[in-house]
């Protein structure tokens, strides 16, 4: 099957799979995710299933980041905070739709990776750093956006104190068994239905610190 046939069959189960939004779906066409899953899984990136990634970390299947990207909406002038890079393939869809992009990981080698894949695509609005996501990155803030990919009990306050006035904050709540997606917007919450994250992990990935000289 031609790149083109394979793409335009990733769209197609994409919308049968409830992912309707307009410009969602053309982000996730816009943005190779060939580019972004573990080389020796390239063959399986336009199937809808999550790929294992480094740390025990998971590539999100595409109808959930289909899901989030309708559901966060950014807009050509926000700066979004997204908590959990992973492969960077989120990242660089929601840059597709967005002004610019902050994305914190808690491996480093996760953030270089991402980086690397985020300079050979061109996308220099998009800024990887390793860090605790729980506490956000006040540097660039405040945000018009937030989403957190990883489930939480309540947004982490920190995040909540660097969204705009207006802003749109998105994340997992609940545990491991039983999850919603919601969407925090002026002081009310938006069910989104359900999702399934792992939990959000405080600190930096064990291997994150740099080894002694």
């Amino acid at each position: 099957m031609s790149d083109a046939a394979r793409l335009m069959r990733f769209v197609l189960e994409l919308r049968q799979t409830g992912v309707t939004d307009a410009r969602a779906l053309s982000a996730l066409e816009r943005t190779p995710r060939m580019h972004y899953a573990p080389e020796h899984l390239e063959g399986l990136a336009y199937d809808d299933i999550g790929l294992p990634l480094a740390h025990a970390q998971t590539m999100t299947k595409p109808s959930v980041v289909g899901r989030v990207l309708a559901a966060l909406a950014p807009q050509p002038g926000d700066t979004v905070l997204e908590i959990g890079t992973g492969s960077g393939f989120q990242s660089a869809c929601i840059a597709d739709l967005a002004h610019k992009v902050v994305t914190l990981e808690r491996w480093r080698t996760l953030t270089a990776e991402a980086r690397g894949k985020f300079g050979r695509a061109r996308l220099m609005r998009v800024y990887a750093h390793t860090a605790d996501g729980y506490d956000g990155w006040e540097e660039e803030g405040p945000y018009d956006r937030i989403v957190v990919n990883a489930a939480v009990a309540d947004p982490p306050p920190p995040l909540l104190r660097q969204l705009k006035p207006g802003g749109v904050l998105l994340a997992p709540i609940g545990g491991e068994d039983a999850q919603r997606l919601i969407r925090f917007r002026n002081g009310q919450r938006e069910d989104m239905g359900p999702v399934k994250f792992a939990p959000l992990e405080r600190g930096l990935g064990e291997s994150a610190e740099p080894s002694p000289e």
